[in-house]
């Protein structure tokens, strides 16, 4: 990004640009679908969000990233954790998303879906908590 990339909220909004996949840029080249944040009263930076398909692949390779190896080296309880935590962010509603988690944990689309269907079955059985 040109610009006031050393101001200090750039600097404080950046990571959370970075872990949703989008970029930063300078506010007067930002276009209609771009978020211009402002800093007392004066545009600071624009944030181009990235398209939901490219979303998914960003946070797999996010989740790799933090794992230290491809995901599809995890074991089976570790990637039913992975399924539900990307249920729990919409992942499964983007078109191919079952296809793109269950390529990236190395299992099948069936898989996913029982880790999902497994995880639903859990929720029903679950008690129901009393709260006064």
């Amino acid at each position: 990004m040109t610009g006031p990339a050393d101001h200090p909220f750039v600097s404080a909004v950046r990571p959370l640009v970075d872990a949703m996949g989008g970029e930063l840029i300078a506010p007067d080249r930002a276009r209609d679908d771009d978020v211009v944040l402002s800093w007392e009263g004066r545009a600071v930076v624009a944030v181009r969000l990235p398209h939901i398909s490219a979303s998914l692949d960003h946070i797999l390779a996010d989740l790799q990233r933090r794992h230290g190896v491809p995901l599809s080296a995890l074991d089976r309880k570790t990637k039913q954790g992975i399924v539900r935590a990307l249920e729990q962010r919409g992942a499964f509603t983007v078109r191919h998303g079952v296809e793109t988690v269950a390529s990236a944990l190395g299992v099948s689309r069936f898989t996913v879906y029982n880790y999902l269907n497994r995880e639903k079955g859990a929720e029903r059985s679950a008690p129901e908590r009393f709260e006064p």
